[in-house]
């Protein structure tokens, strides 16, 4: 039987690029591969057809030979005789984008992952919550996590002390059976020892063969000056243990900040209030504002208004990467008394006869005559 030419097996021109010739393979591969067709022989030869092209299509090397030569350039290359070169699956996955895990390439591929070897452990997530003043400062706390370690009575290995795990009969180690189907090889994993490759006759009695078990372990927590909520600190292996000797996973501490009484956090600035009294923002003065490093002076101008904000340069919360610190931003406020003595009132009433009669204009366009007049009214 004459082969087909394998540009026009997988659709593409002789100019077509590395991933057209991948992304044209996929297509046919998902459209012919005998498991969404079973008993059909026309797509499981289409499927093998169109394997063979892209082994050699997807190659530099075999793509120039077969452009010069046709396919005495590449005889054997494929696997030779129709046969798929099998080390065109090794990146099946990797071309379906994740597509083998739900038609379950992996497993028909050999693709899927073995269980046995060393595992990396799980990474762990743990929240705190720390005062405002740790977070301006910095501070070293100790925290205690629940978390797997390797087993003190088997060390790790899930067989009772004085035994050993063995070598799975079933695979021989391998934590995989594979077997012929049709023209590609099965891989499943072994039933027997779940993909481990061992098997454990006699398993500890403390962990039941896990080769972990649960302890409490205190780990100190260094806080860096700056950190704000929802930032994060890893600690690289406080995770959970390991699997089969793996290294230990990583632990992430999550920030949560409590609310302070007086100071507003914005960004690396920090804003606050102070009330004043009308002398003080009608006459001026130097005036005393809490900061994190301790007092700050602020020198009020005379006749300062309500709401007027002053900004205290790098005096507010230190950046976390340790470059520079923000500012102190305060706005002061007029605090009002609610009673006065009668002297207070008699001062009050004197000040008030000394100063000129002031005429306010309306805050905000009047929408009719009528409406000019009632503000003309009230503000004149």
């Amino acid at each position: 039987m004459t082969k087909r030419d394998f540009y026009d097996v997988l659709g593409v021109s002789r100019t077509a690029s590395d991933q057209d010739i991948k992304s044209a393979y996929r297509k046919l591969a998902l459209k012919y591969h005998p498991d969404r067709n079973p008993g059909d022989k026309t797509a499981e030869e289409r499927f093998k057809e169109a394997a063979e092209a892209y082994a050699v299509l997807a190659d530099a090397d075999k793509r120039v030979r077969y452009d010069r030569f046709g396919h005495a350039g590449v005889a054997g290359a494929a696997g030779g005789s129709g046969a798929v070169d099998p080390t065109i699956f090794a990146d099946f996955q990797d071309i379906f984008g994740g597509l083998g895990d739900i038609f379950g390439f992996g497993d028909v591929f050999g693709g899927g992952r073995r269980r046995g070897g060393p595992q990396r452990g799980s990474d762990l997530r743990y929240d705190m919550e720390i005062a405002f003043e740790q977070a301006a400062k910095g501070a070293e706390t100790t925290i205690q996590i629940p978390r797997q370690e390797p087993c003190q009575t088997c060390s790790g290995s899930g067989a009772a002390p004085g035994t050993t795990a063995t070598t799975c009969p079933q695979c021989r180690g391998a934590g995989q059976l594979r077997y012929q189907q049709g023209f590609f090889t099965v891989a499943r994993t072994c039933g027997q020892c779940r993909g481990t490759g061992k098997v454990i006759a006699k398993p500890c009695a403390t962990c039941r063969g896990q080769g972990t078990t649960e302890q409490q372990r205190k780990i100190t927590v260094k806080i860096p000056a700056g950190i704000a909520t929802g930032q994060r600190l890893r600690l690289t292996g406080e995770g959970e243990a390991g699997g089969q000797g793996g290294p230990a996973g990583d632990l992430y501490v999550v920030i949560h900040v409590a609310e302070h009484e007086f100071f507003h956090r914005d960004g690396n600035d920090l804003h606050c209030e102070v009330p004043l009294s009308f002398p003080t923002l009608a006459l001026g003065g130097d005036i005393t504002v809490p900061g994190i490093d301790g007092d700050e002076t602020v020198r009020v101008p005379e006749g300062t208004q309500p709401g007027t904000t002053f900004k205290v340069k790098a005096k507010g919360m230190p950046d976390v990467s340790g470059r520079g610190r923000g500012d102190l931003i305060v706005t002061v406020q007029a605090v009002m008394p609610k009673k006065l003595t009668k002297e207070q009132r008699k001062l009050l009433e004197q000040l008030a006869a000394t100063l000129p009669n002031q005429k306010f204009e309306p805050t905000r366009n009047a929408d009719t005559e009528e409406d000019r007049g009632l503000f003309g009214k009230i503000f004149r």
